[in-house]
């Protein structure tokens, strides 16, 4: 019978962690037979696992077996390589989430990397990311959004202290709230906690850096669904103003005198269409008419209003709002 060389032996432990990992409960002949060996070398590859730290537990039955489960320490851990360029990338990326992690996630970054095979270094190492907009707005603890997120998984109400927005560490208190927190989201550098808020009973968002909890949590509450079940949706319906449909509440469409090209990168979510060589059609919105008419003026060109009256009448408004600011005024 061949002896195996260390390389084999190697290989073999790496193919039977990741079988563990893949599913819950592994029979000791299957193990055998899937790998290539005798149930003994099964059992002996075992022992080699606990050696290193991981977990695997014995599983009683007809068949025999054996199940990977948590342990009380860190084991080294194994990884695909579609796994490990994943978790490179969201190493990365983590640097912009504004959860406090960012130091941590660049050592992690620098482990993975080392390890990797030089194919797949290159691949991560194309991938630029770059914290855009952060600058210097507040980060979160990241024992905030661990307790966040565990009264989230267990359906517990928060109690909390909310500081407004401008207003300072040392402002006047203000009574303290309660929310049924349903999801904890991130949205561009920024957490947010979607819930219900019982004593308003509505929706609310809550921005996780101007929280201080209160301890302990409140009850257990059942859960909700977001209007609209989409909480990404929701959200983004919510910083347009709208109450559940992910739209603006104000919608409006203007011909402007200027090439596509020009209208084209300031239109954000827009829809632009050129209708002749210098002259481009603009359907946008925003939260109120007034807004809109704003946005658009400021496109440095002529604008015709198409549709609806009521963007023809903000810029009638505006216009006497400029009017009026522009007029000047001598003091006696």
């Amino acid at each position: 019978m061949p002896i195996a060389t260390s390389t084999t032996t190697s290989s073999r432990l790496l193919a039977l962690l990741s079988m563990l990992q893949a599913r819950r409960d592994w029979p000791g002949g299957l193990l055998a037979e899937r790998l290539g060996v005798s149930e003994r070398t099964v059992r002996r590859d075992v022992d080699r696992l606990r050696e290193l730290g991981y977990p695997v537990q014995a599983v009683k039955g007809p068949d025999g077996g054996y199940r990977l489960e948590a342990g009380s320490q860190l084991p080294p851990l194994l990884f695909d390589e579609e796994q490990a360029v994943a978790l490179a990338v969201a190493l990365r990326i983590a640097v912009g989430t504004g959860a406090g992690i960012e130091e941590a996630a660049a050592r992690a970054l620098t482990t993975v990397r080392q390890v990797l095979p030089a194919r797949l270094r290159r691949r991560v190492d194309v991938l630029e990311v770059s914290a855009a907009g952060r600058g210097t707005d507040p980060q979160v603890d990241t024992e905030v959004l661990l307790i966040l997120s565990a009264a989230v998984r267990a359906r517990e109400e928060l109690r909390f202290d909310y500081r407004a927005p401008g207003s300072s560490e040392d402002a006047e208190p203000r009574p303290p709230r309660r929310v049924q927190p349903h999801h904890l989201v991130v949205r561009a550098g920024r957490w947010y906690v979607v819930g219900w808020d019982p004593d308003r009973g509505d929706w609310r968002t809550y921005r996780a850096d101007r929280m201080k909890l209160r301890v302990p949590n409140g009850p257990r509450f059942a859960p909700r669904e977001v209007p609209g079940g989409d909480v990404a949706a929701f959200l983004s319906a919510r910083f347009k103003g709208a109450e559940s449909a992910d739209a603006w509440p104000c919608r409006g469409e203007v011909i402007l005198d200027l090439p596509v090209a020009e209208v084209a990168p300031f239109a954000g979510d827009g829809v632009v269409e050129e209708v002749g060589a210098a002259r481009t059609r603009l359907t946008a919105g925003a939260w109120s008419w007034a807004a809109l008419a704003a946005s658009l003026a400021r496109f440095d060109a002529e604008i015709e209003v198409v549709a609806p009256a009521e963007l023809r009448a903000a810029f009638g408004e505006l216009s006497r709002r400029a009017a009026r600011a522009g007029e000047v005024h001598v003091s006696a």
